[in-house]
């Protein structure tokens, strides 16, 4: 696992739902519910508690984020963050995914949360380019972790060591070797 910023970010190549963290994020759809990719698997690996956290909840506007507990993961919370359907990126899509990576972090920060992983939201079936989403999220936190003590180290999860190797060299370029 590669660390930047005084440890502070790190990057690593896995599965999401195995990792020991006080929260990680789960790229969400608007009503919060069972999907595919990461989303399905969260909701697998978390069990039914999960989907029934996520009714109550009601669903979350594009670029927000809520938190429910882990149930059976390893994390103890998860915060669903609905990021934007790549629609060619004159549609604000930067804008909001920036958006629900800022709102993770918060919700992170008033839950006294010292570790969050996040995969890499709106990737996989909203179609946003990786190396984009990639420079979104590294921006977005690491201008948050700039401003709040909490968290105090943010994983960026990836499943695939090519995902792994695009925030890689995004971080270089921001903090250095």
């Amino acid at each position: 696992m590669e660390t930047y910023w005084n440890g502070r970010l790190q990057v690593l190549t896995g599965d999401i739902t195995r990792l020991d963290v006080d929260a990680i994020v789960n790229a969400a759809n608007e009503s919060l519910l069972r999907g595919g990719g990461v989303c399905g698997a969260i909701h697998r690996a978390a069990g039914p508690e999960l989907e029934e956290a996520c009714r109550a909840l009601g669903g979350a506007k594009t670029g927000d984020a809520k938190i429910t507990p882990g149930f059976r993961l390893p994390a103890r919370h998860v915060i669903h963050a609905v990021g934007p359907v790549w629609r060619g990126g004159g549609s604000g899509e930067p804008e909001l995914l920036a958006s629900c990576y800022r709102r993770s972090l918060k919700l992170a920060d008033e839950h006294g949360l010292r570790t969050i992983a996040f995969p890499a939201i709106s990737t996989g079936i909203f179609g946003y380019p990786k190396e984009e989403a990639a420079q979104v999220a590294a921006e977005t936190v690491a201008s948050f972790l700039e401003k709040s003590e909490l968290p105090e180290r943010v994983i960026f999860c990836c499943f695939t060591e090519e995902d792994a190797e695009i925030y890689r060299r995004i971080l270089v370029q921001r903090f250095g070797g």
